[in-house]
């Protein structure tokens, strides 16, 4: 098998520092005794488990391309190898937080241990909670929002499944629009993608109207261009603070 790993190298080469590159020796032996120890009917799933173990467990990894060959495949036809290859890279994701029901701090953080219990996810940074007040549905409490980053190795479905477990897991019931809620998190972005689905729309398409979604996503995310609209975050935040105009 062959394996092509990809880093941001620039300040190992600028400082000479063991620290900011990744031990190629290390990763073979990585990749030797991650074979050893599992093994697999397919190519498709020897490739797929390989490749992200290597991201899991080599932090300045961002991207890797695997190639496993299988020599001498039955098929019986005048062919040396049978191969597969695929890339596989982390994913930059966007969430928007809120809560407005039983203890929404706790709520808040309990949704975000979960988020960073998952192995294949990792916690990159989160905004201040920020308090306020109810949209659509007037007559109930104020929220508690908040932005995180989170860095995944799940495509949009996966990750959508996760946070909607998180949801269940924390108490989410989903009968009035606008209405309260235990928890509530919401896809913003993922890397830049452009996607509309029956269950799922990337970016989310009602963000840029949603102050309680752009000030703390301006928090960590202020120069993140919308892939649709082609306006930073800290330009559609400053947007949405002005008053509308009046007509007349």
């Amino acid at each position: 098998m062959s394996a092509d790993l990809y880093f941001d190298s620039s300040m190992a080469g600028q400082t000479d520092d063991l620290q900011y590159s990744v031990n190629y020796a290390d990763a073979a032996r990585h990749i030797k005794n991650f074979l050893e120890k599992n093994t697999y009917k397919l190519l498709e799933a020897a490739a797929e488990q390989t490749a992200r173990s290597i991201l899991q467990n080599y932090s300045l990894v961002d991207h890797v391309r695997v190639e496993i060959k299988k020599p001498w495949a039955p098929i019986l036809l005048p062919i040396d190898t049978v191969s597969v290859r695929i890339e596989r890279s982390w994913h930059r994701v966007y969430v928007g937080l809120g809560s407005n029901m039983g203890n929404k701090k706790e709520n808040l953080e309990r949704a975000l241990e979960k988020i960073r219990a998952d192995e294949t996810c990792r916690l990159i940074s989160c905004s201040d909670f920020i308090a306020t007040k109810p949209v659509g549905f007037l007559d109930q409490d104020d929220f508690l929002n908040a932005a995180a980053e989170v860095r995944t190795l799940k495509t949009p479905g996966e990750f959508l499944s996760l946070i909607q477990d998180i949801e269940t897991d924390l108490g989410r019931v989903r009968t009035i629009h606008w209405g309260p809620r235990t928890i509530d998190v919401d896809i913003l972005f993922y890397d830049s993608f452009i996607m509309h689905t029956e269950t799922l729309t990337i970016p989310h398409p009602e963000m840029q109207s949603r102050l309680f979604v752009l000030e703390p996503l301006a928090q960590i995310a202020p120069d993140v261009v919308h892939p649709v609209l082609k306006q930073t975050v800290r330009e559609l935040y400053e947007i949405a603070q002005k008053p509308p105009a009046v007509s007349g």
